[in-house]
């Protein structure tokens, strides 16, 4: 080549945490690396640099065994030898929460600081797709890159690489988010090891330059060319300076540099000649041929994904405003910064695609599950520490009119909103300490004989309102307090359940169980044994157990929701794929047992029961192919002829302000290979849906571009997906299901994952994984919510967000306090925004608000406090203090938003 060239070889390692090994047995193999990899940077100046795969977490977990070897560790990061950051963990994209995501990169940069600078480098090298807030995301944190493997074309192991039609011209592009923010990004064209194990001996090395040179010359723009040495848990070449050394000998006309990304990165900048191509949006690999985009990890071991949405719900939705309402309010404890950190981590260390993608060994997976109940037990005991603190500050003494022995609840709503719905909250009616000398008979025998007759429930006006109460007899309880040792008693526990109505956002409504006769009207949502109605929808369940929803508003009927779809799965954790010429088998011609299950003024309830029969398991030549390393698209394997039972009980609930409809579906899977799905026609005219991705609603087409060959177009959601046409949309949310499919059936219908059982990991050999089959009890729940369109779609998507935050309850007492019976610290109003974070900074002590803009339209945000405050800036997803905003007279701030802009709002106090 006549104009001069740049090998950079940036030295780096992947390190999956978990994958085809557990934990521990790579973490072993962690251990070996750094210490080689210190005493190799001690021993040899020439061995310039090493990048820490962008995650601060091999610091942690390499620390934990060597602690005695941080002093040497802190050294080459100061001296900038080993790259740290940006992030805590390599997360998955499409399976994390926009808030997890930014927590893991603020703690990411956290915890490299205490080492030295941070590398900012948008760091993806095999993530399962991005979403496409990235380049958004990166700016906010101060990085104008994006490194990645998969998305914009696609890439094979060892060097291979397609021939398909191309998103990009280059290695080189200009990745453009929805909001216009732009970053360089960096294809890894010949993937993150094309410059691996480089050879020493100079015929080997001769031929090996020849070929990769010219690999990484076909895709790059300029003749600055990236050769990544190392690749998944790769140890360190140790010989790397006397390769680069033959290879600058064998080709005068290149120079080979031990290089490191921001040096390559600023090259590629100096040296841009040729006009890069813009990508915009998602890189979900959409113009492939569909077989390998690893989608369907969204629906491998579902129970994973479901505890996962709890997880971040209860912290980012629950725990973080409810702790920041009280350390503003100056109620309870501080602000636990330090626990957050804990949990956070501990719920993140689930979150690389080799872990919460559900695509490991089983024994990864089980670890998972400790982890993810390790966080959640944090997130509940700081939830409860706080939400006591506040009730226990509110004023209460009006009750004391509302009737005799009020015992005061009190209800928070912790999402963006103001919120109506169904909640229930088990109180002590009696509660006896054995610290006041009752003995165990007395207290048992005080309790049983308390009277629990002749109440009612009343809100703060002392209006009585319809309540279940449920006597659940007697029953041990004790008290921890932070000043004595624990306190035993005995209690008369009740739980009562009823509809809370419009508690304000962020905000607390009070209410009161007392000893008052009440006349209260009986009233029913059913009109029907079979037909459930409010002043917004019906629902009309019908034999076959499948139900009609009309939307009062506009007289839309969706028909036939709720039939569920059982198909073979002869794929792997990574893709499902269905056996050939199989027809799926369904419920709409299966008879269904239908009974009323609740009927009160507030709640109807029908449970349908199906009795299957579904194939046992994929057939004998399964295990043959699997064995045989067949690669899964060319599979011949069909479903056994031997058919099992299964028993599934579904839930279809109404509630009286409800703006959409309840399904819990529960049942025991004994089968193997399959995948179990739920249909939700919609008969409505769209060649395009609506999506909740990270940070973004996002439009994807329901036909998947020309290239694609996989009969299957299933795809990943958050927390709801949307068809739609003028005038009349059918959301359907769900709570950890992140698989979806718009069918191409004539009804543009909603297919949502329930459950895919399959017996290996799948990639590059056999690793069977029989815990995959999803075994046992199963229980899921979705809602579907109607809407009119031309902007009646968000508050769908509204009511689908607030679906994924569980309610808050307390018990408290009469007494008097500082906080009113209803009450929000902030309000705000902005239309087509979305509320994604309440929160403290732990640098500043300021509350930072953060919302995103749901629509690529102009618009604005106004905050109002009740609470004394200095002043409001603009920050970023860092969260660091930005200038100082103009309030209004009122002591409100107005700030305009962006269309798809994330915007983060300060409060400083």
């Amino acid at each position: 080549m006549s104009t001069k060239r740049t090998a950079h070889i940036i030295s780096h390692t992947h390190w999956d945490r978990e994958w085809y090994l557990p934990y521990e047995k790579h973490h072993v193999r962690l251990v070996k690396l750094v210490d080689t990899l210190l005493d190799k940077m001690d021993q040899d100046a020439n061995y310039r640099s090493f990048f820490l795969d962008g995650q601060t977490i091999i610091l942690e977990d390499y620390l934990q065994v060597r602690p005695e070897q941080k002093d040497r560790l802190s050294k080459l990061i100061r001296d900038g030898r080993i790259l740290i950051g940006p992030w805590y963990i390599l997360q998955d994209a499409f399976l994390t929460s926009g808030e997890a995501n930014v927590r893991n990169m603020q703690i990411g940069h956290q915890d490299a600081k205490a080492y030295g600078d941070v590398s900012k480098i948008g760091y993806f090298p095999d993530t399962f797709g991005l979403v496409g807030q990235t380049p958004q995301l990166m700016q906010q944190s101060g990085i104008t890159n994006a490194l990645f493997g998969r998305g914009v074309k696609p890439t094979g192991f060892n060097n291979t690489v397609s021939d398909g039609d191309f998103e990009s011209s280059f290695s080189e592009l200009v990745w453009e988010g929805p909001d216009g923010s732009q970053v360089l990004g960096i294809l890894f064209a010949n993937w993150y090891s094309n410059g691996n194990e480089i050879p020493v001996d100079k015929e080997e090395a001769q031929a090996y330059w020849e070929r990769k040179l010219a690999d990484a010359e076909k895709y790059a723009s300029t003749g600055e060319l990236l050769f990544m040495n190392g690749c998944d848990h790769q140890p360190v070449q140790l010989d790397l300076p006397e390769a680069i050394q033959a290879a600058c000998e064998l080709f005068p006309d290149t120079t080979f540099v031990h290089s490191n990304f921001n040096d390559y990165l600023a090259a590629v900048q100096r040296s841009g000649k040729q006009e890069l191509s813009t990508v915009k949006g998602e890189l979900r690999s959409q113009r492939t041929d569909g077989w390998s985009t690893l989608v369907n990890t969204a629906s491998a071991r579902v129970y994973l994904k479901q505890m996962n949405q709890l997880g971040q719900a209860m912290l980012e939705k629950v725990a973080e405003p409810l702790a920041a309402f009280a350390h503003v309010l100056k109620v309870g404890e501080k602000y636990p910064h330090h626990l957050f950190t804990y949990a956070w981590k501990s719920l993140m260390q689930n979150h690389p695609h080799d872990s919460i993608c559900g695509c490991s060994v089983d024994e990864v997976h089980r670890e998972m599950v400790t982890r993810f109940d390790k966080s959640r037990h944090v997130a509940e005991a700081i939830i409860d520490d706080s939400k006591q603190a506040i009730a226990d500050a509110i004023d209460t003494s009006d009750f004391i009119l509302a009737g005799d022995g009020a015992l005061p609840v009190v209800v928070f709503n912790t999402s963006g909103w103001e919120r109506s719905g169904v909640v229930s909250i088990e109180i002590d009616a009696l509660r006896l300490y054995f610290r006041d000398g009752y003995t165990l008979e007395e207290a048992s025998a005080f309790a049983k004989a308390a009277d629990l007759t002749g109440r009612v429930l009343v809100d703060a006006s002392s209006q009585p309102l319809p309540c279940t109460v449920e006597d659940l007899g007697l029953q041990f309880g004790y008290d921890l307090p932070d000043d004595k040792f624990r306190q035993p008693y005995m209690c008369r526990k009740v739980r009562l359940t009823f509809e809370a109505d419009k508690v304000p956002a962020l905000g607390l409504k009070t209410y009161a169980w007392v000893k008052r006769e009440a006349e209260l009207t009986d009233s029913s949502l059913f009109t029907d044994e079979r037909v459930m109605e409010n002043a917004a929808i019906k629902i009309e369940i019908a034999d076959n157990g499948s139900f009609t929803l009309t939307d009062k508003k506009n007289g839309s009927t969706y028909r036939d929701l709720g039939v569920y779809e059982n198909t073979g799965d002869i794929g792997n954790e990574y893709m499902f794929r269905q056996p050939d010429g199989e027809r799926p088998l369904t419920t709409s011609g299966l008879q269904a047992q239908i009974r009323v299950l609740q009927d009160t003024a507030y709640q109807a309830s029908v449970e349908i029961v199906h009795e299957w029969e579904i194939p046992a398991s994929g057939d004998d030549m399964l295990d043959v192919e699997q064995r045989d390393l067949v690669y899964y698209p060319h599979r011949q394997a069909q479903r056994s002829t031997r058919m099992i039972p299964i028993r599934i009980s579904t839930v279809v609930s109404l509630s009286r302000s409800g703006q959409g409809v309840e399904i819990e579906s529960s049942f025991n899977n004994q089968a193997k290979d399959h995948r179990l799905r739920m249909l939700f026609p919609t008969d409505l005219t769209a060649q395009t849906h609506h999506v909740d991705s990270m940070f973004e609603v996002v439009q994807r087409d329901n036909t998947p571009a020309a290239e694609w060959e996989n009969p299957s177009n299933t795809q990943h959601q958050q927390a709801f997906v949307d068809v739609s046409e003028a005038g009349a949309g059918l959301v359907v949310a769900n709570l950890g299901l992140n698989e979806y499919e718009v069918l191409r059936d004539g009804r543009n219908t909603i297919a949502v994952t329930l459950l895919r059982a399959v017996g290996e990991l799948g990639d590059w050999g056999l690793f069977p994984t029989p815990e995959a089959q999803c075994l046992g009890e199963h229980t899921v729940r979705l809602a579907i919510f109607p809407h009119t369109g031309e902007g009646a779609q968000y508050e769908a998507y509204t009511a689908a967000y607030q679906f994924q935050i569980p309610w808050t309850v307390a018990q408290t007492g009469i007494h008097y306090g500082r906080i009113a019976s209803t009450f929000a610290p902030f309000q705000w109003e902005g239309e087509g925004l979305a509320l994604s974070s309440m929160k403290m900074n732990e640098a500043s002590g300021d509350v930072l608000l953060r919302w995103y803009n749901m629509r690529s339209l102009h618009a604005e945000v106004k905050v109002r406090t009740q609470l004394p405050q200095q002043n409001f800036y603009k920050s970023t997803i860092l969260e660091i203090q930005g200038e100082r905003l103009a309030v209004e007279a009122d002591g409100s701030l107005t700030l305009p938003v962006g269309p798809c802009e994330i915007v983060t709002i300060g409060i400083q106090r």
